[in-house]
């Protein structure tokens, strides 16, 4: 008997199975500082000084913690710290800053437009936006534009009148 298998189930070849694996380690890599950086820079635009404790207390960790993230962000010339002064973002933190808030901003959009609720969009933008890739981006940018949203809102209704429609009726109660 012959089985048929869907596109997604079928073994890639070895070149590019690789290349998704260091595509993810990439992305894992580079959360925690596009999550610090992005984080730096909401603090700074809402008028408030980005300070060590500030970022514990926001993102959940320890202080030493985040003093140790903040030497990498220094050494990589993301944030300049100053004594007394907090943390500022340089213009290489600032640019990634905006580019990770553009990519949080799509796929927050995105998972809104699906009917996703703001609360669980939000948590789940916030890890899908590390991992995502420009082309799937687009992606959704062109499906938010050409009406996403209502599309499923139509489907929603649509689903709900298949369901109610196969649910069995309740008992009658006879007297």
């Amino acid at each position: 008997m012959i089985t048929h298998r869907k596109t997604a189930d079928i073994l890639r070849d070895a070149e590019t199975h690789s290349e998704s694996f260091r595509a993810n380690r990439l992305a894992r890599q580079n959360a925690l500082i596009e999550d610090y950086v992005e984080l730096i820079a909401d603090l700074l635009d809402e008028d408030q000084e980005a300070r060590q404790v500030d970022l514990a207390e926001r993102l959940g960790v320890s202080q030493p913690t985040v003093a140790k993230m903040l030497n990498r962000l220094t050494e990589e010339e993301y944030v300049a710290r100053k004594p007394y002064r907090g943390i500022f973002l340089t213009p290489k933190g600032r640019h990634l800053a905006e580019t990770v808030r553009a990519r949080h901003r799509t796929v927050e959009a995105f998972l809104l437009a699906l009917g996703v609720s703001l609360e669980n969009a939000r948590i789940d933008a916030e890890g899908i936006e590390h991992y995502v890739g420009t082309e799937t981006l687009n992606a959704f940018h062109i499906a938010i534009q050409s009406g996403l949203s209502h599309f499923m809102t139509q489907a929603r209704k649509e689903h709900r009148h298949l369901r109610d429609k196969r649910a069995p009726a309740p008992p009658t109660m006879s007297a």
